[in-house]
């Protein structure tokens, strides 16, 4: 609908929820030697840029079930390989153990009975050692989270369901074990931002 300018609109309207560039900062600080990197949803591939950006020696895949994926990536060609899949159809036909495993901001899409089954095959990408850096839209009642809410329902037309940090630790501990989270922070310009470093 843009036209010659969806990608500038489209880094825009992300900005008002989430600071990408900080995000993915944070996950090179966390795990600064990534080898093989899984983004799962990885979309038009806003972070998918990024990570090719923090990580130029890695081999990073993006995989989503869009036909659009990776669509608005405009990084060095060739940095990443994007992948019309799920993440059980990835595994069935290139299974394989990726040091980093990147989930931003798709779990609210998935419906609430997927997402366990989900949390298990990204477990299994992940190689020994290895690391999954996991974001969030927390669920509060901030005039900002409705918004969001609204924002994501209208764009995307999914049944949106998001979960409180209490709800979000709870599914990551059921997958990846009760100690598995060792790193949290939040990510500007909202609180909702929730990002987790999981250790299986």
């Amino acid at each position: 609908m843009f036209g010659p300018y969806e990608r500038q609109i489209s880094e825009a309207y992300r900005s008002i929820y989430v600071n990408v560039d900080e995000y993915v900062a944070g996950i090179s600080k966390w795990v600064p030697n990534a080898r093989r990197i899984l983004e799962v949803g990885c979309g038009e591939g806003a972070v998918s840029e990024r990570l090719a950006a923090v990580y130029p020696d890695a081999e990073i895949i993006g995989i989503d079930i869009a036909p659009n994926v990776g669509r608005l990536y405009s990084g060095p060609p060739g940095r990443v390989r994007f992948v019309q899949a799920t993440i059980e159809q990835y595994h069935a036909t290139a299974p394989g153990e990726f040091d980093l495993v990147v989930l931003a901001d798709v779990l609210h899409h998935v419906p609430l009975q997927l997402r366990a089954s989900l949390l298990d095959a990204i477990r299994k990408m992940i190689a020994p050692g290895g690391h999954l850096a996991f974001k969030e839209w927390e669920r509060n009642r901030t005039p900002i989270h409705w918004l969001g809410y609204f924002s994501d329902r209208w764009i995307t037309g999914d049944r949106i369901s998001y979960m409180s940090r209490d709800e979000l630790h709870q599914s990551i501990a059921q997958s990846f074990g009760r100690d598995s989270i060792i790193a949290e922070q939040r990510v500007r310009p909202w609180r909702n931002n929730l990002s987790l470093l999981v250790r299986p």
